[in-house]
């Protein structure tokens, strides 16, 4: 039972209220599960049969289908916990979790917030205070504001002829990249700072945002902390998440390669500090970016991360385990010298999009199949199986694969074993990404950087179809039908010939396997011809129309960006398609839409 982890005199846990959904609120439940402890989900209305539902011992209904509308409110989350008795709150990552009037209110509801104080996470939650914080314990960090941006895009432009550019806007309050966007000059100022804080508010619900130096050609490397009540202060080794989209990470890795043993010292010695300095309870992590041989401070960010499996895989800890004994008073199992790094782990995180042409584009709906790798050293943390659906209201992640291996090699190796083994139908899904970064020379010599996947990596238009065998290659099964051949995951198989060319995106349904005697076309692939637009601007998905940029009679041209569409808290640029006239618009900000209905009419040039 719980108690029985728990020291003396420290009142044991008894019902954790998991205010989250998706897979970490899965995780959570199964270490509660553990440990004996009560867990108790919560749902918005879509969400009323996800796992995370099936998987806890109760559940409590928060109504609405938006965050804003469930798992942002904090009075209904409160009202959850009375209801069901809970005693502690596990905020879980996103959503509530860095919010330091959420760890309040918790507490003076006389419940245990499971995360660092109030107080803490005011000050590392907001990204400008923990610059201060940090250079306060010695840490420097890279140069930018230390006050909230104002009104005028001028304010960013001095910083940026100051210390050069591109510079960065992020979300005060913010994390995973929402709320941040690149600047390559002046001239994109205005337009940036408007979409950023409505990423911010959308994801946070707060809009503040800050400016500083955007380091291009950096690595992206974290140190995993975890504090007790007892003064003890732990840095449980390193990450490294540089394969990043977006701005939001992709492929990570522990132990960080590469680094010198004298900076990763430094590194865990700087984080540590920073933690101190806060009074920091609980497990949180410190963000550095590394170049040209230095590091520098970055965030620290006040919850549990999407990526602790690796650190979990090769210290052997449990990470959530250990966060749920600090919340009950105890101090933790391990002290600094018991940390020790055995392997290589690697995740790759498996969203709902579809990365054709390097777009990432969201693709909510019913996962039909989910077949994921078995075998050593392999760990799937997912928060959906198959029948369920990946709603457009929310993150996209389906799920996490990590594997572990003696070396960082045969990680690399046994990972893309496992993708290839994983199979995904009904979405498309971020996998043939995740091939193209594993099989890149420069992410196996360890020569990439945040931005390198965008800049240096081609991801195909249609990344399932193989391209020695052609877009339109065909060839007759055995029932005399014609089938396409199609590479799933790096395997061939023989699907229906489909009336549209779009749906070679991926099989709608599990599709047969091909033997040796599938024809091979000797025709090649070439380059996808672009698609002239017909004048009728469409929602590619399911979504929110966040902004209209142009009213009927402005003229606009073919690239011209005419709406923003929000859809799994991604903002997605909608292009006129032709050059000509606005004749008429149909949908207005802040309305749905869905997949196919139409945004505006140009009449063509």
């Amino acid at each position: 039972m719980a108690g029985d982890l728990m020291t003396a005199n420290v009142i044991a846990i008894r019902k954790v209220l998991i205010a989250n959904r998706g897979e970490i609120a899965v995780r959570i439940a199964r270490a509660c599960h553990e440990l004996g402890i009560v867990s108790v989900a919560v749902h918005s209305d879509v969400d009323a049969g996800a796992m995370h539902v099936r998987v806890c011992d109760e559940a409590v209904a928060l109504g609405g289908n938006t965050a804003a509308d469930s798992y942002l409110r904090i009075d209904a989350l409160l009202d959850a916990a009375a209801a069901s008795g809970a005693d502690a709150v596990h905020p879980g990552y996103g959503f509530l979790s860095e919010r330091a009037d959420f760890a309040r209110a918790v507490v003076d509801a006389g419940l245990i917030f499971i995360g660092p104080s109030a107080a803490a996470m005011e000050v590392m939650g907001d990204k400008i205070s923990s610059r201060i914080a940090a250079k306060a314990a010695g840490v420097s960090g890279v140069p930018g504001t230390n006050e909230p941006l104002g009104d005028d895009p001028d304010e960013v432009v001095r910083f940026g002829d100051v210390y050069g550019w591109p510079v960065a806007v992020k979300a005060a309050f913010g994390g995973g990249g929402r709320g941040m966007k690149v600047i390559a000059n002046a001239s994109g100022v205005a337009e940036a700072i408007d979409a950023a804080r409505r990423e911010s508010l959308a994801y946070f619900g707060r809009d503040e945002l800050y400016v500083e130096r955007y380091l291009d050609w950096a690595r992206h490397v974290e140190v995993q902390v975890m504090a007790d009540t007892h003064g003890n202060v732990v840095a449980v080794g390193d990450r490294d998440c540089s394969v990043q989209r977006r701005h939001q990470k992709v492929v990570e890795e522990a132990p960080a390669p590469s680094l010198t043993e004298s900076m990763r010292s430094e590194m865990a010695a700087a984080a540590v500090a920073v933690a101190r300095e806060v009074g920091y309870v609980g497990a949180g992590t410190v963000e550095f970016i590394v170049q040209d041989g230095g590091f520098y401070f970055l965030e620290m960010n006040t919850r549990l991360q999407v990526e602790h499996p690796v650190t979990e895989q090769v210290t052997g800890l449990d990470l959530v385990i250990e966060q749920l004994r600090v919340a009950s008073g105890a101090p933790l199992s391990f002290a600094q010298h018991d940390v020790v790094t055995r392997g290589h782990s690697i995740e790759v995180r498996i969203n709902a999009e579809d990365p054709a042409g390097g777009r990432f584009t969201p693709s909510p709906g019913t996962l039909r199949q989910l077949q994921v790798a078995a075998g050593p050293g392999i760990r799937f943390d997912g928060g959906y199986e198959s029948g369920d659906a990946v709603s457009s209201f929310y993150d996209n992640l389906i799920g996490k694969l990590v594997v572990t291996a003696p070396d960082r090699t045969l990680a690399i190796a046994r990972m893309r074993r496992a993708l290839a083994d994983t199979f995904v139908d009904g979405v498309a899904t971020t996998i043939s990404a995740a091939q193209a970064v594993l099989a890149h020379p420069d992410f196996t010599d360890v020569g990439h950087s945040t931005t390198w996947l965008e800049r240096d990596v081609v991801l195909p238009d249609h990344p399932n179809v193989d391209d020695s065998f052609g877009v339109d290659a065909t060839v007759a099964s055995d029932d005399g039908t014609e089938r396409s051949v199609v590479v799933v995951n790096g395997r061939s198989f023989l699907v229906p010939v489909f009336a549209d060319e779009d749906a070679s995106l991926g099989p709608v349904r599990r599709p047969t396997t091909t033997g040796a005697a599938a024809a091979r076309p000797t025709a090649k692939r070439g380059p996808r011809a672009s698609v002239k637009g017909d004048g009728y601007v469409r929602a590619p998905m399911q979504g929110t129309i966040q902004k209209v940029h142009f009213a009927p009679g402005d003229s606009v041209g073919a690239e011209d960006v005419v709406a923003i569409l929000e859809a799994m808290k991604m903002e997605n640029q909608l292009r006129a398609g032709v050059a000509g006239r606005v004749v008429e618009v149909l949908i207005a900000a802040g309305e749905q839409v869905g997949p196919g209905d139409v945004v505006m009419r140009i009449d063509a040039n």
